[in-house]
């Protein structure tokens, strides 16, 4: 079993250090040194792991025989694929790899059906769920506990609890219009230009607003 654990980004420093997009939960032991890992474009690979760390909130790998900026460079937008067991499964019981997922039936809490699971689609902050419904159309669910409370893999079934308007835009809800009242335009163009000395007043409205602006 193939699975995508990294995409190679820029190239950083000199000395053949790449930027990686992390796409495991388990960057320790899937990007580690030593890591064998296969790439798409194929040709690019086999990678082996040197050494790796952290920066800037990033990871930075070194592969072996990838001795300058220019080597680095042509790495870019390579995708890193480990080879693991089918029946491995992660160390977290809450954690679940692609495979497991792809083809799970995906229902309400009611048991309404929605759709077939697809593709887990991994972004830089968050991860989505690709759904096929049954008229082919498709719909990104966000893989968060509040959304997907329940995977149960015996029953091979996602349960979703999506808030309105996620599945079908027409049941999301519509935030209410604030009526407008009718004598508000009467009312001022009923002032009498005399009258405009008592407008001093509106001062105090205006340090109402910077009041209630700093509450």
């Amino acid at each position: 079993m193939q699975l995508v654990v990294g995409k190679i980004g820029r190239a950083h420093g000199i000395r053949g250090d790449v930027s990686v997009e992390v796409r495991t939960d388990e960057p320790e032991l899937r990007l580690g040194p030593g890591a064998v890992l296969l790439t798409d474009p194929a040709a690019t690979g086999p990678l082996t792991v040197e050494s790796g760390r952290v920066h800037s909130g990033r990871l930075l790998l070194r592969f072996a025989g990838v001795k300058d900026r220019t080597a680095a460079e042509a790495l870019r937008g390579t995708m890193l694929i480990a080879e693991i067991d089918p029946d491995e499964t992660p160390e977290d019981p809450d954690e679940y790899y692609d495979h497991q997922l792809i083809g799970l039936d995906v229902v309400l809490a009611d048991g309404t059906p929605v759709g077939e699971l697809t593709e887990v689609v991994h972004l830089p902050y968050q991860d989505l769920l690709t759904v096929e419904r049954p008229d082919g159309t498709e719909v990104l669910i966000p893989f968060v506990e509040q959304i997907v409370p329940t995977i149960d893999l015996d029953e091979q079934r996602v349960v979703i609890t999506p808030p309105p308007g996620l599945i079908d835009p027409v049941d999301a809800a519509v935030a209410p219009v604030a009526p407008v009242r009718a004598d508000a335009g009467a009312g001022a163009g009923d002032a009498d230009a005399g009258d405009t000395g008592d407008t001093g007043d509106t001062g105090d409205a205006g340090d109402a607003d910077e009041q209630g602006g700093g509450a």
